[in-house]
Formats: structure tokens, C-alpha cells, sequence
């Protein structure tokens, strides 16, 4: 790579945020008409005081070779974008960056490939970047890029990787004859991290992306939520005020403003978002004053996104506004592991319910609706075996046969929702797994988990024969007479019990690849302060889950006060539960392991 002030590990992460890209595959969704405006940083940041390439197209979904397009400005990419091809326009220049089969490379490329052991993308092709212009003769000029482009295509690339995905198809925006797949208006910021080589005054800078380019963030300034609802609508003008009943089913509910406990037919909502409970209208206009008039437009969109969250493939109730009859429904309540989901067993510690034995009494007795502690199938490809990677419940139910009437995924989302953390959403843990090496996970603040090391045994299926993982459970929850203890539940994964406060324990541990905390209530629990310090100082990456999207933006903020940057937005994680939970003070969609957000990855 012939660019002037360019050093070998420069070229080698150059490399490995291409790989990283191509491995989420964006062409499956995205054409060259979906067009992305990039922010990278300040302007000031950048030669000329502006954005090199603010514009991106993705290139090659419909056919042909693969790779995206940056151009200098939105007009440029719109007179070049063709139904079919690139158009020629005198004069404009773009950077292109193409996935080009190993075999079809140039010499010079093949050699700095096998000299660098550059990492490749998919199993043979490897990113070509380069500056083209079509001259007014209509020839086409090349140029290598400048380091500071390629730092703008580095930035790009991580940053696409992360939020192309929380792309929503907009169904009603297109029109019906049209075969072009349409999304919402979309804008996320993420951290991204400078490699040491890369990085000047700072190691990180925020990323901009939206789409279509152009948007603008229109939360208020005032507005503490977090910036991943792709939705904003702005709160009523005039103060009307509506007596709207919440059907709770006689369920118990407390007044968001005055903390009350009101009776679920006796209490009422905000009738704009329908999310926030109050006991009577003097409270609701007394909170829409102080705090919810700028909040009201925000919850009203996470409302609105209650129905792509609900899991409608399940054959049984997925609703637990009253735990024990949702149990006694399922003929389960009391039993095996499931005494850890209504109240019933609050008595017994953590980790100390009795058992009775087999995986039939642990599984509540359910009939041949429970995974067997056995291997999966058909998952050797060419004599090797390697971690069966799932996208969602649907897939691993028809894998293991259970019918859609089992409820094993409410109580199976802890460990998936650590197989996905592993798996998906951490590069580095993943490619440990597949070179058969041991990944070291610290699990934050376990309670009902302890409770549940039959599911947990699942996870060494779905290693297939590849890696093993080794977690230690560190909380205050842990019962003493289990402190200290290693449960080898499967020959690929065991866990170590830890009694006490994550800080205090870490320095006698072993060191971990990845943290993770299911369920964590960041703001809720102070104790939580030492424990981010500490993984601040580890630089260690770490994944947090949260059950609705609103305490997903206080832990935005926990973290980022902690001086953590977050670097996974959150996002709905496809192994939530999908039993919606019951809060006692707003209806907002949520679910066990609901939302899954990340820093330092």
C-alpha cells in the first residue's frame, strides 16, 4: 500500500475493520440508492475543515463485486447512481473501497497480503481501496488514498458495522407497487476507537451515521434518553389532559410522581404516550410540568415500538403481569427451576433451592418440551466442528425440535443471551472460541442464574466440540456456603461462584477476556460505582442488559458519567425473553434481557 506515511499495523487494522464489516454482511438490505450522510468527528478534525467523503453508498447487493462508494457530497452521489451502474460524471471524485477474490489480485497485493497476514474477509477476498475521477475524455484516473482518507474510511467502517443493522424497514413509506426496500429516518452516534497507530490527541471519536443523509437529532436538549429510538415525536403543544384507564387486571401499580400505590382499574396514563401511570390527574399535571412535557414524545415512540418487540411465535401466554398464575397456566408454578419466577420461593437464597434430580424435575416436568442434555446433529462441516451460531429463538427451537408451546426461552435467555454476547457482538471472544481456546467471562451480579446451571449447560452444545468458556459469578447474592465452589456443569463450560462486590474480588481472579451484567439495574444499585471503575482501568470489554429501552438510557448515562464509552448501542436482543414483565409505574415494552448496550469493545 503505496501511501505515504502509512505503517504495517496501520494496514493491518485497516484490514481487520474491513474483515469486520464484511462479516455483517450489509448488501443482503442495502443498494446503492440507500444513501448514508457520515460525520466523523468535528470538521475542524479534517484538511479543508470539512468531512472528506460524507456521503456512502453500499454497491454490489444486486450483483457483481461487493464494496461500498464515498463521495464528496450527497449531490455527487445521486448524479452517479444509476438504476443498474455507476454513471461517469466529468470532474467528480470518489473513494471506493471493493472485496476482491484473492486470486484475482495484483502480485504486489498478493505479497503484502502474505508478508502482513493481513486478516481476510470472508475466506478468500480481501478490500481494494483506492481515489477514482472520471476526466471530461470520459477515462477514469486512480490515485492511492491519503492516510487522513483511509483514517475516514477506518472510522466509517466500525461504525457502519455497528448501527447498519438497527435499520428499520419503513412498510407504509414506500409505495405499494415498489420492489426497492424503503427504512425510517435513522441517526446514531457511536464511539469509535482509534488504533494506537491510527490516534492523535485522543483514542477515540464520535461517528455519525444516518440515513437518509441529512437528519438532525431533534431530542431536546434537556432530554436524557438515549439516542436509539429511530422515532422522536414531539410532545403535545397545548396541555389537554384525559382520564385514560390502564386495563391492568387488577394488578398493583404506583404513581410515577408521587410514588403512590394505586389500584391497577383506579389508576390512569399520560393519554399522548400511554407509558407513564400516575394515581390521579393532579399528579399528571403537576409531573407534565416538572419533567415529563420534554420526556412525553420519546417514551410515546418506544410505545410505538411494542409491537416489533413482541415475539408473536410462541404458543403460549407472554404475559406475566401476575407471575404465579402465569406459572399455574403453563402447569409449572412451584416447580423446578421455575420456582425462581414468582415470589413464592423468596425465602430460599439464591442457589439453594432443593433439587430433586434429573433435568425432567428441573425443567417443572414439562413433557418433551425442555432441551436434552445432549449434542446437536448434522453440525460437522468437512470433518470440523465449530460453534453453531443462531440468529433468534425460531431457529434454535426447530434445531433442538421443541414446540413453540414450550416456555423454556424465558428462562434459556440468560445463558443465550451470554452465548450471543460471546458469539456475535464481541469479535475477540469469538475468534478465541474458534480456535478452540478458553474464553474467561465475569458475570456481574448473578441472582436467579444461580438457580438455573441446567440451562446453562446448553451453551456446551452449542460450543460443538469447539472452545470452552469459563465463568465466574461474582455478587453479594451468592450464598457463603457456595462461595468458592466450581460447578462443572458440562465438559466445555464450567462456573466458579464468587460471594461479595465485584471490585473487591477482581484482584483474586482470574483475568477475564469479557464482563457481563444481565438484568444489571445500573442505576439502581450504588455499588455499581466501584465495579465500573474497575472495568474502566481493565480496559476489558464489557456487555450490559437491561429490560426496557428507557433504563437502557440511564445506564447510558451511568456509564458515560463513569467515563466508559459506549461503543455497542443498544439494541433488542433477539434472545430476550419474550415473557413481557410487569413495572409497576409505566406500560413500556419490557422483557428479561430486553435491550443488550456495550463499552470499551
Amino acid at each position: 500500500m503505496k501511501v505515504e506515511g502509512v505503517s504495517p499495523n496501520f494496514i493491518k487494522s485497516i484490514y481487520k475493520g474491513s474483515a469486520a464489516l464484511y462479516r455483517t454482511e450489509p448488501w443482503k438490505r442495502l443498494r446503492p440508492w440507500h444513501l448514508f450522510g457520515i460525520r466523523v468527528g468535528k470538521d475542524s478534525d479534517w484538511s479543508g475543515k470539512k468531512q472528506p467523503f460524507p456521503c456512502v453508498q453500499f454497491i454490489g447487493g444486486d450483483g457483481g463485486d461487493v464494496g461500498f462508494y464515498m463521495f464528496r457530497s450527497e449531490s455527487d452521489a445521486k448524479k452517479m447512481t444509476g438504476p443498474r451502474e455507476t454513471i461517469r460524471v466529468p470532474n467528480v471524485e470518489l473513494l471506493r473501497v471493493s472485496y476482491e477474490p484473492e486470486a484475482l489480485m495484483f502480485p504486489s497485493n498478493k505479497r503484502m497480503i502474505k508478508s502482513l497476514s493481513l486478516e481476510a474477509s470472508g475466506t478468500d477476498r480481501f478490500p481494494v481501496i483506492d481515489v477514482a475521477r472520471c476526466m471530461s475524455s470520459g477515462e477514469l484516473r486512480f490515485r492511492n488514498p491519503t492516510l487522513e482518507e483511509l483514517r475516514f474510511v477506518y472510522a466509517f467502517m466500525r461504525a457502519i458495522s455497528l448501527v447498519h443493522p438497527l435499520l428499520q424497514e419503513d412498510k407504509d413509506g414506500a409505495p405499494k407497487w415498489s420492489r426497492m426496500m424503503y427504512f425510517e429516518t435513522f441517526i446514531e452516534t457511536v464511539d469509535v476507537q482509534w488504533p494506537p497507530e491510527m490516534a492523535k490527541s485522543h483514542d477515540l471519536v464520535a461517528v455519525t451515521v444516518s440515513h437518509p443523509p441529512g437528519q438532525a437529532y431533534e431530542e431536546k436538549a434537556s432530554s436524557t434518553a438515549s439516542s436509539t429510538p429511530t422515532k422522536y415525536a414531539e410532545p403535545p403543544r397545548e396541555e389537554v389532559f384525559v382520564d385514560v384507564r390502564v386495563n391492568s387486571n387488577g394488578v398493583l401499580r404506583q404513581c410515577t410522581f408521587c410514588e403512590k400505590e394505586v389500584h391497577g382499574d383506579h389508576s390512569q396514563c399520560c393519554a399522548q404516550c400511554r407509558a407513564v401511570v400516575y394515581c390521579s390527574s393532579l399528579c399528571q399535571k403537576q409531573h407534565w410540568k416538572e419533567t415529563h412535557k420534554s420526556m412525553c414524545g420519546l417514551y410515546k415512540a418506544m410505545m410505538e415500538r411494542e409491537e416489533e418487540l413482541a415475539m408473536k411465535i410462541f404458543l403460549f401466554p407472554c404475559s406475566a403481569d401476575q407471575p404465579c398464575k402465569w406459572l399455574e397456566s403453563l402447569g409449572i408454578h412451584q416447580k423446578g427451576m421455575w420456582r425462581r419466577k414468582c415470589g413464592c420461593y423468596a425465602h430460599c437464597p439464591f442457589g439453594l433451592l432443593p433439587v430433586k434430580g434429573g433435568l425432567w424435575d428441573s425443567w417443572g416436568g414439562l413433557d418433551d418440551e425442555y432441551p436434552r442434555d445432549s449434542p446437536f446433529h448434522n453440525h460437522v462441516r468437512d470433518g470440523i466442528s465449530s460453534p453453531i451460531l443462531l440468529s433468534g429463538w425460531s431457529e434454535y427451537y426447530n434445531l433442538r425440535s421443541l414446540p413453540l408451546s414450550s416456555p423454556v426461552a424465558d428462562i434459556l435467555s440468560h445463558p443465550f443471551t451470554v452465548y450471543y454476547i460471546l458469539t456475535a457482538l464481541n469479535i475477540s471472544s469469538k475468534n478465541l472460541l474458534l480456535k478452540g481456546k478458553e474464553v474467561i467471562l465475569h458475570y456481574l451480579g448473578p441472582e436467579g442464574e444461580l438457580d438455573w446451571m441446567p440451562a446453562f449447560a446448553e451453551i456446551s452444545h452449542l460450543l460443538n466440540g469447539s472452545g470452552n468458556i469459563h465463568i465466574v459469578m461474582v455478587g453479594p447474592e451468592v450464598p457463603n456456603n457456595l462461595s468458592g465452589t466450581t460447578s462443572g456443569i458440562s465438559s466445555r463450560v464450567r462456573v466458579n461462584l464468587v460471594r461479595g462486590n465485584y471490585q473487591d474480588e477482581a484482584t483474586y481472579l482470574p483475568s477475564p477476556h469479557i464482563i457481563v451484567a444481565l438484568n444489571c439495574g445500573l442505576e439502581s444499585y450504588s455499588a455499581w460505582g466501584g465495579a465500573l471503575e474497575l472495568i474502566k482501568s481493565r480496559g476489558v470489554p464489557a456487555f450490559f442488559t437491561e429490560h426496557s429501552e428507557i433504563l437502557c438510557a440511564n445506564a447510558k448515562q451511568v456509564l458515560r458519567g463513569a467515563g466508559l464509552h459506549i461503543t455497542h448501542p443498544v439494541t433488542p436482543n433477539p434472545f430476550r425473553s419474550p415473557v413481557k414483565t410487569h413495572s409497576l409505574s409505566n406500560n413500556l415494552p419490557s422483557y428479561s434481557n430486553g435491550f443488550v448496550l456495550g463499552v470499551n469493545t
